[in-house]
């Protein structure tokens, strides 16, 4: 293959990546933009004060552990909470379905958010593996001016060795994340609920419904767009046996 022939192939696929790379950052940037400001399931503050003078089970719904059925009573919101809320010592607030406190995007992972939580973490990996044959691709295929006995092909390839690196330590632990939401998702149980071994919620529930709890009811197709809303489509009633969890108090 002479130099013209490499210079067409190169100029074909330069532009095609560029747009594909780009779109995987700005869905990474929208689900990374939607987990952070979205409402993660935060249980409303009542408008007046409860009295717990009358109640004899305060001492079994403090901190973090609620009955898996049963509404509980928050001693630290002052509210009541509906099943499988916790409360977050970090944004001091009781979060629906609570699965834990993301510092990534300073937020907790709960039963509105974890759609785009997951998402975000989907696009982290696709980037990573992306940039990872990018990188890969440059070294089988070099360049003519890249020469490794010269300064400026020493640097690219000692370049190319960091980003193969940050690549692979960026999707093994972006995939140790996401294994560990898609079981919680799958068996229906959050990392506190696993921490306080109460096992499965809904252990007989089908694992597409489970899925579904989460993405919405949309088309399975769209469920990777973090332009869709948690309950986009109504007339996907059909797939459910069970309605999603009211956020309504």
């Amino acid at each position: 293959m002479n130099t013209h022939e490499k210079f067409c192939i190169f100029s074909i696929w330069a532009p095609l990546h560029v747009v594909s790379f780009n779109t995987v950052v700005f869905l990474l940037a929208m689900s990374h933009l939607k987990a952070v400001l979205s409402d993660p399931g935060c249980v409303p503050l009542p408008a007046n004060r409860l009295d717990f003078s009358d109640m004899h089970t305060v001492g079994k719904s403090t901190g973090n552990g609620n009955s898996s059925n049963e509404w509980t009573v928050c001693t630290r919101c002052e509210a009541y909470r509906p099943p499988r809320a916790h409360h977050c010592r970090i944004c001091k607030r009781c979060i629906r379905r609570m699965d834990h406190h993301c510092p990534w995007i300073n937020n907790c992972v709960g039963e509105r958010n974890q759609k785009y939580f997951l998402q975000f973490l989907v696009y982290v990996g696709v980037l990573a593996i992306y940039s990872a044959g990018l990188v890969v691709g440059s070294l089988i295929n070099p360049c003519e001016g890249c020469n490794s006995e010269n300064i400026e092909g020493q640097t690219r390839l000692l370049h190319c060795v960091i980003l193969l690196i940050e690549s692979a330590l960026f999707g093994l632990f972006v995939l140790a994340i996401m294994v560990d939401q898609m079981h919680a998702i799958l068996y229906d149980e959050t990392a506190i609920e696993q921490a306080q071994q109460k096992g499965s919620h809904r252990p007989n529930r089908r694992k597409f419904y489970l899925l579904a709890d989460v993405f919405g009811r949309g088309h399975p197709a769209c469920w990777l767009l973090p332009c869709t809303s948690f309950n986009s489509s109504s007339s996907a009633l059909r797939y459910y046996d069970t309605p999603l969890l009211s956020h309504e108090v």
